[in-house]
């Protein structure tokens, strides 16, 4: 049953992302929560995202602009390091509280806690116009590179900020794309290389068939996006994503999830 639900969600998260504006990864890892540690929840998480964007870089990846790639890339890379490895340190840190709610025993731990500030967080800048009309020039390129890097290592969320670093590179539309999408595979290659260490508590070999079905249910559900509808975000769609976001992490900072 578990199969379906995250299969169905990637399908839907997939589609959903040409409509709201949220990333895979972003709307994605909550999913994978309900199931998973947050931990295993944002590596497997890495591993459809990065599945995604191979497939993506297949499509438009010629069109990359190197030196953008370089200057951005590598900060990026670099800061994603220390993101993944941040992440590795607080799942290992004790509960912050346990309380008990309908005969149950909850507990709020340090990495739930942060990863749902993060969403929530994320979630309503991805709302606030003046969020979506700010940019930044080349000369924060760098900077930009090690901020996605960082949160893309740390929470899987990158894509907002990148976008904001590069829309204003000077890229054309098809450069923009292509290079995005290989600076995001490059942070999740580089992520899921700190996160394997907990891929053998996750059991991967047994959730192997979750992952092809989760990854094969995103790609066709980016496939049907962009039939349906590439250039336009429908407000009211933007605005039900970001709730249900905030509603999960609230769930999940409060240890009900």
């Amino acid at each position: 049953m578990d199969i379906i639900i995250i299969c169905l969600a990637a399908f839907a998260t997939a589609i959903l992302t040409f409509f709201s504006g949220f990333g895979l990864g972003t709307i994605l890892a909550p999913v994978f929560a309900i199931f998973f540690p947050i931990d295993i929840a944002i590596a497997l998480t890495g591993v459809v995202h990065f599945s995604n964007n191979l497939f993506k870089i297949v499509l438009v990846g010629k069109n990359t602009d190197r030196s953008v790639l370089l200057r951005f890339g590598i900060p990026a890379i670099l800061a994603s390091f220390a993101g993944a490895w941040l992440l590795m340190k607080i799942t290992v840190l004790p509960s912050i509280a346990e309380y008990q709610l309908w005969g149950k025993e909850f507990e709020i731990t340090p990495v739930k806690l942060i990863i749902a500030v993060l969403l929530i967080v994320f979630s309503t800048l991805e709302v606030i116009p003046k969020f979506q009309d700010l940019h930044f020039g080349k000369s924060k390129m760098i900077m930009g590179g090690v901020l996605s890097g960082f949160f893309g290592g740390l929470a899987g969320i990158q894509g907002a900020v990148r976008s904001a670093f590069l829309i204003k590179s000077g890229l054309s539309k098809e450069a923009y794309i292509a290079t995005g999408v290989v600076i995001a595979s490059l942070v999740d290659f580089t992520r899921l290389s700190v996160y394997a260490s907990r891929f053998a508590s996750a059991h991967l070999h047994e959730n192997l068939a979750l992952l092809i079905g989760a990854t094969l249910s995103a790609i066709t559900g980016a496939y049907i996006g962009r039939r349906l509808l590439t250039k336009i975000t429908l407000r009211f769609i933007q605005l039900l994503v970001a709730v249900m976001l905030m509603l999960i992490s609230i769930a999940l900072g409060t240890g009900l999830i």
